[in-house]
């Protein structure tokens, strides 16, 4: 009899919830012909293409699974660098800002903690500037430094969090490892927009943020906490984690992603987008998919590896 790992256990979960939730659509649009799912129709053909790329990645082994992350951060810092008003001086602080996408996810694949942690923090929060000043343009100066460097800390450093998990040794009684917590990690933050949203819709009525997020309801957030939380449970073999530090984990990590989620469309509102791309049908960009997972990644990763490594 052949033994499942962990990760096979989560890629089967996953495949059987697309299923089910291909065929759910065929049989509404069935049932209700005159109606229109094409949009719920291309957001299942997505999730299909990001959970093949995903699973792929994790089965192909850690540099892949580095790779993808890492143009995950590229296409993330590209959409939102797009919406800047950049002047001419900046152009070669920009470059210098995707430049450090290869070098951080290199600390993160070598698991060089100390550069990891402080390589963009420090280091790139005080070249940027410089890189700014010698190109003689002070006007404009202080907002192009600013933007560029929350940018490079938000869609790099932060995202880069799940580089470093990746690679993390076995752990716990449970034998979890870096692997077995970066699906965890994914799977929780994900399945807390979808719970969050259904709730939102279903029984949502009172606005948390209605000038920022007007579709974010106190609702859809304590409903998407609970469910997630309970998720997390019976996720606990994917961790180090008791039952009740998963539920607790999950739920923070449903929380997190709720201001990561509200952080970014405060971003859109500034611009006066709906979306950051168009780069995945039915989702928007790839920021409108991994916008919790730069709050989520960080706080999940450093609870991690204090309390459990």
């Amino acid at each position: 009899m052949i033994e499942l790992t962990p990760v096979h256990k989560v890629g089967l979960g996953v495949l059987g919830l697309l299923l089910i939730s291909s065929a759910g659509t065929a049989l509404l649009m069935k049932a209700k012909p005159g109606s229109d799912f094409s949009e719920l129709s291309s957001r299942i053909r997505a999730w299909w293409v990001m959970a093949g790329v995903f699973f792929g990645a994790i089965f192909a082994g850690r540099i892949a699974s580095l790779v993808l992350l890492a143009l995950m951060s590229f296409w993330a810092l590209k959409e939102y660098l797009t919406l800047l008003k950049t002047r001419r001086a900046d152009h070669r602080a920009l470059v210098w800002a995707f430049l450090s996408i290869p070098i951080q996810y290199y600390w993160a694949g070598s698991l060089w903690y100390g550069m990891f942690i402080i390589f963009i923090p420090v280091y790139m929060s005080l070249w940027l500037p410089m890189r700014l000043v010698l190109a003689g343009e002070a006007k404009g100066f202080l907002a192009s430094a600013a933007e560029i460097q929350w940018g490079v800390m938000a869609f790099v450093f932060g995202l880069s969090h799940l580089g470093y998990l990746i690679g993390m040794p076995a752990v716990g009684s449970l034998n979890a490892n870096g692997q077995s917590l970066l699906l965890f990690l994914v799977f929780i933050t994900e399945m807390s927009d979808v719970f969050q949203f259904v709730w939102g819709k279903t029984l949502g009525k009172h606005k948390i943020i209605p000038t920022v997020s007007p579709n974010k309801t106190w609702e859809g957030l304590v409903g998407g906490i609970t469910s997630v939380g309970i998720c997390g449970v019976f996720l606990r073999f994917l961790t180090p984690f008791s039952a009740v530090e998963s539920f607790i984990v999950a739920a923070s990590i449903a929380i997190v992603g709720f201001f990561g989620g509200a952080t970014m469309s405060a971003i859109k509102r500034d611009f006066g987008v709906k979306d950051f791309g168009s780069i995945i049908p039915g989702h928007g960009g790839m920021l409108d998919r991994v916008d919790s997972l730069c709050y989520a990644a960080p706080v999940f990763f450093h609870y991690v590896y204090y309390v459990h490594y």
